[in-house]
């Protein structure tokens, strides 16, 4: 039998061996019995073939077994094989098709590879060909779907490589806060401590000075009850009216005053950067987080001293929490400056404590603006904010989840538009840091080996 192959496509020699294997099946379709049996049986030696006599028929074998090539004639009654050819490749698009028809018109070849043809074959063809058009078909198929298993791996690949590039920015943002936050605390204890000596001389002596002072005051009013001659006294009263005489003594005691008072504040300065630093607390220790939250307010004041906001704290009776007592205070610092920040005008701040099992509970609720929802599930991203360009750095939350994380605990968030927001703390009681579990396996492993 003569044949005509035409082949507008894939013109490579082909490849040596068959890599479809015995689990390809093919789908021979053509109402023509003597062909369809002789392509089967053909294509039976290497394949596991399937026949059917006219569209519907190959629909309905597809509908319930997976092929991988479709053998398809074009002129059949009823739908014929481009109708075919569109179902397949719209509801079957990993299934690839070769279409064989007498008709030899390079239009009709055209529209059959443009609508998703792997090959065109002309009838009649040679055995060897259509042999040679079908390992080449079902390489060309394994080729697609290996590159597309490739694309879905790169892919998920690029999503668990932009995941990790995002948990190292928080990660490095992160440190990079919490090196500055020890450079701050470093800083602050510093100052606290080159101001506590003298604030201690300072308030030390204005504390004598007022004892010093009421003593000469009792003596200066004996002296004024001593008779002196006239001129003498004369003399004094008129040095009296010089120097403001009677208004002396009062305002030494108002100044003295002052001076206490400004002592006093400074030494409340030094304690509050103590306590809030915490820089002679490096480790993991039992820490009230009252008084945390106290001293973070009164450095706070700029904010919550003017009077604008009404803050109001409704603590528990709360356990001594086992803690890094800095690393706290600077969540307490963030989540107080957020709901100060979030009131344009006056508005409401309120602090409430609570133990719930074994975690204790600490929430900072504003009346301020709200977040919108579709903001709300982005506030502990890195470098992401709510607030204007400029003046916000998007770390604040992200390094405050990152600390109560590190404690074991959880941060949680409740906003509505326009009535405020309310963060939750929950950190366990009892947490013992990596430090704290290593420094007791090592002395458990000291005491076996005693024993």
């Amino acid at each position: 039998m003569s044949s005509v192959l035409q082949h507008p496509v894939n013109n490579s020699p082909a490849p040596g061996a068959s890599v479809a294997g015995a689990g390809s099946r093919i789908l021979v379709v053509d109402d023509e019995d003597l062909i369809r049996e002789t392509f089967a049986s053909c294509l039976e030696e290497n394949y596991a073939c399937q026949t059917a006599a006219s569209s519907d028929e190959a629909l309905a074998h597809l509908a319930t077994d997976d092929y991988a090539l479709v053998l398809s004639d074009i002129q059949m009654p009823g739908r014929n094989g481009v109708e075919l050819l569109r179902e397949i490749r719209s509801r079957y698009p990993d299934t690839a098709v070769i279409m064989c028809s007498a008709i030899d018109r390079p239009q009709r070849i055209r529209d059959a590879l443009r609508l998703g043809a792997v090959d065109y074959l002309i009838k009649p063809c040679e055995l060897e060909v259509l042999s040679f058009c079908v390992e080449r078909a079902l390489e060309r198929r394994e080729l697609m779907l290996t590159a597309r298993r490739y694309r879905a791996d790169l892919e998920l690949q690029n999503i668990e490589l932009s995941a990790q590039k995002a948990e190292l920015e928080r990660l490095h943002a992160q440190i990079i806060h919490s090196e500055k936050m020890a450079g701050l605390g470093q800083l602050a204890a510093g100052v606290a401590h080159e101001l506590n000596n003298p604030a201690g001389f300072i308030y030390g002596n204005m504390d004598l000075i007022k004892g010093y002072l009421s003593r000469l005051e009792l003596m200066l009013s004996i002296y004024q009850r001593v008779p002196l001659p006239p001129a003498e006294a004369a003399e004094l009263e008129l040095t009296k009216k010089e120097i403001g005489y009677d208004d002396l003594l009062p305002e030494l005691q108002l100044m003295v005053a002052d001076c206490l008072e400004g002592a006093e504040r400074i030494r409340d300065v030094v304690q509050n950067l103590r306590l809030f630093s915490r820089i002679d607390d490096p480790d993991c220790k039992h820490v009230d987080l009252h008084e945390g939250i106290d001293s973070t307010l009164r450095l706070l004041s700029r904010y919550y001293g003017s009077g604008r906001i009404r803050l109001v704290r409704e603590y528990g009776k709360l356990p001594l929490v086992d803690c890094y007592a800095g690393q706290l205070n600077q969540v307490w610092t963030n989540l107080l400056v957020n709901a100060a920040q979030a009131i344009s005008g006056e508005g409401e701040v309120r602090i409430s404590s609570r133990v719930e099992g074994e975690m204790v509970v600490i929430s900072i609720a504003d009346t301020g603006e709200g977040i919108d929802p579709d903001k709300l599930n982005r506030i502990f991203e890195p470098f992401f904010t709510t607030k204007p360009v400029g003046e916000g750095t998007g770390l604040g939350l992200s390094i405050s989840y990152g600390i109560i994380e590190k404690h074991g605990g959880f941060i949680t968030v409740q906003s509505t538009v326009g009535a405020g927001t309310r963060f939750s703390v929950a950190i366990p009681i009892h947490f013992q840091s990596a430090q704290t579990l290593t420094q007791s396996s090592e002395k458990n492993s000291e005491d076996r080996g005693k024993k």
